[in-house]
């Protein structure tokens, strides 16, 4: 049996085949003004034999549609998109109101405790936005954080400066910590910040748990903030299609 297991972000979708039990590797592309018709051409393109279809959207409606349509145009079939729960898949979260745990968080964090079952986690997802969410050793999301994620940062400072918007233009010239040109202090200083915040979000991990906890990092700008974490951390791109994959055959 094959399944389908799709995640929706702000700007990327990321999707991956669950094949007889086991996850093939994630596909990756940019949604940004796609139509009904880009859905079907990239995601649906080779679904023969697809018995099934899971997502996790956190797009907006809009999106949700043309993702459904696509899905019934080519697959005749509708998608199943998960919500968050107070309970799924060994995780418990104690958000007050569950409903309102962005569902990739909680779908995360169901992969990060399949992944390490017994282990508490910090999982971090950086894209658009930057969460960080707690899940201890029982499986329990103790709860988390959002920030704006590095890209998001360096756009606001774009646009919302004018002063610094006419001294960045060009190309970013180094990566140290004290830049020299404009464009390079803007760029650096965002991926600094998401890297501060993830060393303190680890320290108050181990503090409130009095534990050492593992960190996962997932997300598309993962890789440009991981070398400046001082924390080990392990990078999991596909950490959404896991748990969905724990969902699934669950």
């Amino acid at each position: 049996m094959s399944i389908l297991l799709i995640d929706i972000g702000n700007t990327r979708v990321k999707w991956a085949k669950l094949a007889n039990g086991k996850l093939r590797p994630q596909r990756a592309a940019a949604h940004v003004g796609w139509k009904l018709a880009d859905f079907a051409n990239h995601l649906f393109n080779a679904a023969s034999g697809i018995e099934n279809i899971l997502v996790v959207s956190v797009a907006g409606a809009r999106i949700n549609r043309m993702l459904a349509a696509a899905s019934r145009q080519r697959c005749g079939l509708a998608p199943r998109f998960i919500k968050t729960q107070r309970r799924s898949a060994g995780v418990t979260t104690q958000y007050q109101e569950p409903w309102r745990l962005g569902v990739d968080r909680f779908v995360a964090a169901i992969g990060a405790h399949h992944m390490m079952p017994g282990r508490a986690i910090c999982v971090v997802d950086i894209g658009t936005a930057m969460t960080v969410d707690l899940i201890d050793e029982r499986g329990v999301h103790r709860g988390g954080v959002i920030v704006p994620g590095p890209d998001l940062m360096i756009a606001s400072l774009l646009k919302e400066t004018i002063g610094i918007q006419r001294r960045a233009r060009g190309a970013p010239v180094g990566r140290a910590f004290f830049a020299r040109n404009t464009r390079a202090a803007i760029e650096q200083g965002a991926r600094y910040a998401a890297a501060a915040v993830i060393d303190r979000a680890f320290k108050e991990a181990k503090d409130s748990l009095n534990i050492r906890p593992s960190l996962i990092l997932t997300g598309g700008a993962a890789p440009s903030v991981r070398r400046l974490i001082r924390t080990p951390a392990r990078l999991v791109p596909d950490l959404v299609l896991r748990g969905l994959a724990a969902l699934a055959v669950g």
